[in-house]
């Protein structure tokens, strides 16, 4: 027989849903006002009313309020997979495959070396610290350093494109080279991070092989047939200019593409953003389905996600400032070294590579869920997921006033040359 919430169980769900939403909207658009991204005070509502804090100085309301319904709270949990479901797929929309074959060339130098040195330089940093400051109950070095590495080459796609459009220079050249290779650096993450979760689910030898394979393979499919048949089944519903059942199909899609991969032994979300990514180009997929889609996962869904992030985790008794620092140091390290390289190769001024460095150097919600995807799958530890956190909050702050800093370095340099 199906369970289902009783009336008592299903009161406490709401006031779980409310007491997680306010705080964090409310934070959320304090942060807008003064300029920083939402997802900086909505994971800091979490805090508040997680274990942290609430449960330290009202350690009775808090089990009261999360703990003594368990059901209710896994309803909770459950609106909250959802919510980054629906997040990472609109995601995928910021994934322009058109613009990243037209400014691929420009682009190719920054997205790789954006690539390559922060994942060297992560994987062999957690390498060689393993023992001393990332074992986990997972007990595996090799995909705790490949995680790591995985992890510090991703950049925030919507923390680079926000800071672009306060700087006014989206549309430019240099705006975007670097939002091209900002995608190139998210897309190719992705693809990393499902096979490092293939080589920690499946054994050694050829079923690993052939796991990862299907996994890449169907990524492939979704880039080529599979963004044939989204626009097929789009137009399909699109009959009759009904915008309603285009959203509806859309939607179907993403959870469908969600329940293969993780049927194949990767997370939904990776799933979502293949669909994210195929259905971006598509011209019965309008803007106007996008804007009402990204309105309600924002605002809504997404910030009772990172609100749970606070809630999951004692941000104070696990704290570690040592390993806090480390993350930081070597996260900033890889990224600014190797995004600052490919800008000064691609042909970039040395201020501009420093500011399209200190741009690719910003983290936002993908590694945020990528730290807790690998929190539970123990692949690390609670005080590196929040040295994680930690990294990601510090990099959103500081990379646009920087950036914005050299741009305008070297636009008054410039007029100084000319003049």
């Amino acid at each position: 027989m199906v369970s289902k919430l009783n009336s008592s169980e299903i009161i406490h769900f709401l006031i779980i849903l409310l007491i997680i939403l306010i705080p964090a909207r409310l934070l959320g658009e304090l942060c807008r006002r003064y300029k920083l991204p939402a997802i900086i005070g909505e994971i800091f509502a979490g805090i508040i009313v997680g274990p942290t804090l609430l449960g330290l100085f009202f350690p009775s309301v808090f089990k009261d309020v999360f703990l003594s319904t368990p059901h209710a709270f896994e309803a909770f949990d459950g609106i909250a997979n959802i919510g980054i479901i629906l997040l990472m797929f609109i995601a995928g929309f910021e994934v322009d495959l058109k613009q990243i074959r037209q400014n691929g060339k420009q682009a190719i130098s920054i997205s790789l070396t954006g690539i390559i040195f922060p994942f060297a330089i992560g994987f062999a940093s957690v390498w060689y610290l393993y023992q001393s400051h990332f074992a986990n109950g997972f007990n595996n070095q090799l995909v705790t350093s490949l995680f790591f590495g995985t992890a510090l080459s991703i950049t925030a796609l919507s923390v680079i494109t926000k800071i672009l459009l306060d700087l006014d220079i989206l549309n430019t050249r240099i705006g975007n080279i670097v939002l091209t290779a900002a995608m190139v650096d998210d897309f190719l993450g992705w693809i990393l991070f499902s096979v490092i979760i293939q080589l920690m689910n499946v054994g050694k030898g050829e079923a690993s092989f052939w796991s990862v394979s299907i996994v890449v393979l169907y990524a492939v499919f979704m880039l080529t047939g599979g963004r044939w048949l989204i626009h097929k089944l789009l137009a399909f519903a699109g009959k009759g200019e009904k915008p309603g059942r285009v959203l509806t199909m859309a939607v179907c899609l993403c959870l469908i593409s969600a329940c293969i991969t993780e049927g194949l032994g990767v997370r939904g979300i990776f799933g979502a953003f293949l669909v994210g990514v195929g259905i971006n180009d598509s011209k019965y997929f309008t803007e106007k389905h996008k804007h009402v889609l990204h309105q309600f996962t924002i605002n809504v869904l997404a910030p009772l996600f990172f609100a749970s992030v606070g809630l999951r985790l004692n941000f104070i008794a696990n704290f570690n400032l040592e390993v806090v620092v480390i993350i930081l140091i070597i996260a900033c390290l890889a990224k600014l070294l190797g995004a600052g390289i490919g800008s000064a190769m691609s042909g970039m001024s040395k201020n501009e590579s420093i500011a399209v460095a200190f741009g690719m150097n910003a983290r936002g919600s993908q590694e945020i869920v990528l730290g807790l995807l690998a929190l539970q799958a123990k692949i690390i530890s609670e005080p590196v997921f929040e040295g994680l956190v930690v990294m990601t909050v510090v990099t959103m702050i500081i990379s646009g006033p920087i950036m914005k800093h050299y741009f305008l370095k070297e636009q008054k340099l410039q007029l100084v040359e000319t003049s």
